[in-house]
């Protein structure tokens, strides 16, 4: 294959960085290009010492700085869009979201086009597909199922049709006459060393004597880690770039999962957390159905008040869904199409992950100890 190279987008997040120290080690690939809007001080850093025979370029702009992602894009030959404002909680306004998620990729698309970029793989999610509602269940799904969420909380809801926007341009034609390829990968619940949602869990349990606050007990479902969705992507960017493979995975979505046991959010916080002495909230959880309706109720609230006053429920339905129900999905599909298997195992990624969590605690400790002293 002929020299090329790769614009990752969201490059200082917890899954852009896993991507780009794998696309280090890609053959004929001369140069790295980290877009984002703020690179934390550390993770410039990092990128400054990588050791790797392609150039490392760091970019700090907007997604929705339409020249911004043009010159990012300019002579670039594969662009992977991490960058998303993961938002299941609500806390930032509606439009934020949707002007993230789903206008930044449209914008991104139009820069591929416009700087005549073959190749776009798109960071999509799970939240496309869960149950509508926690009574239905879905278990080893696949693709041709096609399963997808009517939820119009904004995260799922952007996340959706952004997807639906990057897989309609497959096929289009570049500027310079060629044609764009696409593909969307959706990762199961992503955890791992670094993940965000349960930094929070952790640094308050140290705060509580170790107690874990629960957040979705009656869930099962099958996270994955965040180095297999990374790898997911290295074999996509592959395939797309094969004259053979592509044709397969052109205008095509794969779940991504990997060999991590089927479980509820809290028993995997509990399993990640236990060896540092950490435990489950003994208090039981409200009634699943009370929680539902007590969501519905809130979100009325924020419906009237809409006119006079911005409010923002605490949940939502989708979140009471998200986090309390039965949804589970197959990787065959990328297995096939892209040579998917993980390349971590669970025993690997759980020791990677309590290993992460140890240094927290280490360092919370080292804290405390010297506001003593």
């Amino acid at each position: 294959m002929a020299a090329w190279s790769c614009l990752v987008t969201g490059a200082g997040g917890f899954l852009g960085q896993k991507i780009i120290s794998f696309l280090m080690e890609e053959k004929d690939l001369q140069e790295i290009r980290a877009l984002d809007k703020n690179f934390r001080p550390d993770t410039r850093e990092e990128f400054s010492k990588l050791q790797t025979k392609a150039k490392v370029t760091v970019l700090e702009g907007d997604i929705l700085d339409a020249q911004c992602l043009r010159r990012a894009c300019q002579g670039v030959s594969v662009v992977i869009h991490t960058a998303a404002l993961i938002d299941v909680n609500g806390i930032n306004p509606r439009q934020t979201i949707m002007d993230i998620n789903l206008t930044g990729t449209q914008l991104l698309l139009e820069a591929c086009v416009h700087a005549s970029v073959p190749i776009f793989i798109y960071t999509s999610t799970v939240e496309t597909a869960l149950p509508n509602n926690y009574n239905e269940i879905i278990h080893n799904a696949q693709e041709e199922e096609n399963h997808e969420c009517i939820s119009t909380d904004p995260y799922p809801h952007s996340k959706k049709l952004a997807e639906k926007a990057v897989l309609a341009a497959n096929g289009c034609t570049l500027k310079n006459g060629g044609t764009l390829h696409t593909c969307s990968l959706r990762p199961m619940y992503i955890y791992g060393e670094g993940n965000k949602f349960l930094l929070p869990i952790v640094m308050t349990a140290l705060r509580t004597n170790g107690v874990l606050r629960k957040t979705g007990p009656l869930s099962l479902v099958n996270p994955v880690y965040v180095g297999n969705v990374a790898w997911a992507h290295i074999l996509a960017c592959r395939g797309l770039r094969d004259p053979k493979k592509a044709p397969n995975i052109q205008g095509q979505f794969y779940y991504i999962s990997d060999d991590t046991p089927h479980q509820s959010y809290d028993d995997l916080n509990y399993i990640m957390c236990k060896e540092w002495g950490f435990c489950l909230d003994p208090k039981p959880t409200p009634p699943l159905f009370l929680l539902y309706w007590l969501a519905f109720l809130l979100e009325a609230v924020s419906f009237l008040l809409r006119p006079i006053y911005e409010y923002r429920p605490s949940f939502t339905r989708h979140l009471v869904v998200l986090t309390n129900s039965v949804y589970t999905f197959s990787y065959k599909k990328a297995q096939r199409d892209l040579g998917y298997e993980p390349r971590f195992s669970w025993e690997e990624a759980k020791q990677k992950t309590t290993e992460w969590i140890g240094s927290l605690v280490k360092l919370h400790k080292g804290t405390l100890k010297s506001k003593a002293q």
